[in-house]
C-alpha cells in the first residue's frame, strides 16, 4: 500500500523539513470539517508525519471534535486521574505538576525521545497537542521521522532487527520518576508492559518503521542485557538523527497532529530549571495493535487495550 496523492481542497501542507513535518494552512478548527477536508488532513498526516496547525483558539470541546477525525478518541492517558469531569479524554501537560507526580523537576513524565504510551498493546494511532501558555523562549518539541530511521539502517541490519522483539514498559531502561513518587506508585500495581515487534508495519502506508525508543523501550526479547543494551544504543543513535527530526517553536493556540505510528517525539528539556508556565492539552486517538514484518502483532505483557469511543 501507498500514501496516496493529495486531494484537492483550499487546504495547504507546506513541508518544513526535509523528512518530516508540514505547516498547514487554510482551515479554522471552530468549524467543522468536511469530508474532503478531512481526508486532505489525514492523507497530509500519513505523508508527513506530524501537521502543524497555527493560530488555532480553540476549546476542550472542539479539540476533541477534531481529533475524532482521525478515529474514536481515548480517555486522556491510562493513569491521568486529573482530566477534567466533563472532558476525560483531556491530557492537562503542565511542567508545573510534574514534581509533584514524579518527585522530580521536569517539563514532562519523560525527556527521551518516545512514541505515545508504547506499553500499551495497542498504543494510540494519533496524538493531538494544543499549546494553551507557553514560555517567551524554550520549551521547543521535536519529532523524528521512524521510517526514515529504519531506511537509514543498511541492509544487513534491518534483517536483523525485522525478526526481533522488545520490551515496552514506563521509563524505558532509565525511568525519569521516582519509584516511590505518586507515578511510580500507579505504575507499581497497575503495570503496562508489551512486547512490540522491533519493525512494525505501517497499517495504511505499508512502510516499515523502527519502533523502539529510550522512552519506553527497556530491552531485546531473547537478548541479554548487555546485548540488549548495545543494539538498544544504536537504534537509539539511528531514531534521533537530527537529519530526520523537526523542531517546533509554540505559541498560544499552536496545535501538532503526529502519526504515533510513524514518529517519536522528544519532550523539551530546556526549560526545567526556569520559573515559567508551559500548558498544553492532549488528546490520543485508538490505535490498531502493531504488526511486526513477519505479521506477528504486539503481545500484552501486563495490562489490556486501551480503547476509545
Amino acid at each position: 500500500m501507498t500514501i496516496a496523492d493529495p486531494i484537492a481542497t483550499d487546504l495547504t501542507f507546506a513541508p518544513v523539513a526535509g523528512y518530516i513535518g508540514a505547516d498547514v494552512r487554510g482551515v479554522d478548527l471552530r468549524e467543522s470539517l468536511d469530508s474532503e477536508q478531512a481526508q486532505a488532513i489525514i492523507e497530509a498526516l500519513h505523508r508527513h508525519k506530524v501537521l502543524f496547525f497555527h493560530d488555532q483558539q480553540i476549546d476542550h470541546a472542539q479539540q476533541i471534535a477534531f481529533s475524532r477525525i482521525f478515529g474514536p478518541v481515548t480517555a486522556s492517558h491510562p493513569y491521568d486521574d486529573d482530566a477534567p469531569t466533563e472532558f476525560p479524554e483531556i491530557l492537562q501537560i503542565d511542567n508545573r505538576n510534574y514534581e509533584r507526580k514524579f518527585g522530580v523537576k521536569a517539563a514532562s513524565y519523560t525527556n527521551h525521545w518516545h512514541t505515545d504510551v508504547t506499553p500499551l498493546v495497542n498504543p494510540p494511532a494519533v496524538s493531538v497537542l494544543r499549546a494553551n501558555v507557553v514560555p517567551d523562549f524554550g520549551g521547543d518539541t521535536q519529532w523524528t521521522n521512524l521510517a526514515a530511521a529504519y531506511n537509514g539502517l543498511p541492509d544487513s541490519l534491518k534483517a536483523l532487527v525485522e525478526g526481533l522483539r522488545a520490551e515496552h514498559r514506563f521509563g524505558g531502561r532509565n525511568p525519569i520518576f521516582k519509584a516511590d513518587s505518586s507515578y511510580g506508585e500507579k505504575i507499581r500495581k497497575a503495570p503496562l508492559v508489551s512486547e512490540h515487534s522491533v519493525v512494525r508495519v505501517h497499517p495504511v502506508t505499508g512502510e516499515r518503521l523502527l519502533f523502539v525508543t529510550p522512552g519506553f523501550t527497556s530491552r531485546i526479547v531473547g537478548y541479554s542485557q548487555r546485548q540488549s543494551d548495545a543494539l538498544l544504543d544504536l537504534l537509539f543513535d539511528e531514531v534521533a538523527t537530527p537529519a530526520y527530526t523537526v523542531r517546533f517553536r509554540w505559541r498560544a493556540g499552536s496545535i501538532a497532529v503526529w502519526d504515533n505510528r510513524a514518529t517519536a517525539h522528544l519532550a523539551p528539556g530546556d526549560i526545567n530549571h526556569l520559573d515559567v508556565t508551559r500548558t498544553l492539552f492532549r488528546t490520543t486517538v485508538e490505535g490498531e495493535v502493531p504488526v511486526g514484518v513477519d505479521g506477528r502483532p504486539s503481545v500484552a505483557v501486563s495490562g489490556e487495550q486501551f480503547t476509545g469511543k
